[in-house]
């Protein structure tokens, strides 16, 4: 894959009318997208099928949860949609129910290991026993053996998920910050190259890009020094 492939701009943004907007700046530079709960529940979906038809690869962030048979039964309907990749939590049951669901269709199940805006402190708040690292791992293997197509993971985490999962899985890295932008409310983020280098295969690229003054410099800006890596 090349740094277009790998590329994923976050459209995250409240509105359908700035999500066009980016889209039609980005032009044929982009080709992958990320939609997540902010644009879903502003007409997003209807936009990402649209675009989808059009032949762009859209990664549905939508990170389910719930009952085997309710994850089922979302996945099925998201397979439908032409959809290239969607996030769940990382929990084995609700992984081998999407697995099962998703059988058969090209579409690319991602387990969330921990969140990139989460340090220990947070998932001490939260009830777990585990670092950030060690959860990270744990989930990583749980996703392995569930039979996702990948992961999403920090970069500082990658190099060591990758060691786990092996060569094949793909490995979704949000948290990434080209060399002097801020960090917003991520905790743990990397440079694309750096991130590309530690065994990322994916990066996801909102802030940077859609919030620049010249949306379509950044990104040309961020493929350029992805290709470094690569």
């Amino acid at each position: 894959m090349n740094a277009r492939e790998r590329l994923i701009v976050g459209l995250d943004v409240p509105t359908l009318g700035e999500a066009e907007k980016i889209v039609s700046t980005l032009g044929d530079d982009i080709l992958f997208y990320k939609i997540g709960y902010q644009l879903v529940f502003a007409g997003g979906l209807e936009f990402a099928c649209d675009l989808a038809q059009d032949g762009k690869k859209i990664f549905l962030d939508m990170k389910l949860l719930d009952i085997d048979n309710t994850v089922a039964s979302g996945v099925e309907n998201i397979v439908k949609m032409g959809m290239s990749m969607l996030t769940l939590h990382a929990y084995p049951k609700a992984m081998k129910a999407a697995v099962e669901a998703a059988k058969g269709s090209d579409l690319c199940l991602l387990g969330v290991t921990v969140l990139t805006s989460m340090d220990e402190q947070d998932l001490i708040a939260a009830g777990y026993e585990y670092d950030p690292h060690t959860l990270v791992l744990r989930r990583a293997e749980q996703a392995l053996l569930a039979g996702m197509g990948g992961v999403v993971c920090s970069a500082e985490e990658s190099a060591a998920v990758r060691k786990i999962v092996g060569p094949d899985m793909a490995i979704v890295t949000p948290g990434i910050r080209p060399a002097g932008s801020e960090k917003g409310d991520q905790k743990r983020v990397m440079t694309p190259a750096d991130a590309l280098k530690a065994g990322s295969s994916h990066l996801v690229v909102a802030r940077p890009i859609v919030k620049a003054p010249d949306p379509k410099e950044a990104a040309r800006g961020i493929l350029a020094e992805m290709e470094t890596a690569l």
